[in-house]
């Protein structure tokens, strides 16, 4: 049997990406970061969730795309990992994207060793990457991450 995937699709500049919309747990408008120290270099800060205090995670530097100033149209994508929950900045939430497995390619089709990317979708207009938020932080990240918010 063809399994479905829901996304959550997202843009940073003007290329989308997705991940899955199970691990999403709310989209928020960006709100100002309080800095963490020793923090590894990909966590932006950390923003108070109802109480939560969640590290925000600069995905512009994990896809390697150039910095910009945070802006007020910015949104914060609150999500489940299997080990914490993170924010991350992202340029606009787009929509929801409901795809079967058959329509989904896997990364290593496309490029070994993507190690947070879990495949793509194509559409008329052009594709969308799936991210595994599960990959997304690596284990020395965690680690720091973890010690840096004590």
């Amino acid at each position: 049997m063809d399994r479905k995937f829901t996304l959550a699709v997202f843009t940073l500049d003007a290329q989308r990406y997705a991940i899955h919309l199970s691990n999403v747990e709310r989209v928020i408008r960006v709100v100002e970061l309080t800095p963490l120290p020793q923090a590894p270099e990909i966590v932006l800060g950390v923003v108070n969730v109802q109480g939560r205090i969640v590290p925000v995670v600069n995905i512009r530097k994990r896809f390697r795309l150039p910095e910009r100033e945070m802006n007020l149209s910015d949104q914060l994508i609150i999500a489940h990992t299997s080990r914490r929950t993170v924010g991350l900045m992202v340029d606009t939430v787009i929509g929801v994207l409901d795809r079967s497995e058959k329509e989904v390619i896997a990364a290593e089709k496309i490029l070994p060793n993507l190690v947070h990317v879990e495949g793509v979708v194509k559409l008329e207009d052009g594709m969308v990457l799936i991210h595994d938020l599960d990959k997304f932080l690596s284990l020395e990240e965690e680690k720091t991450l973890a010690d840096a918010m004590g």
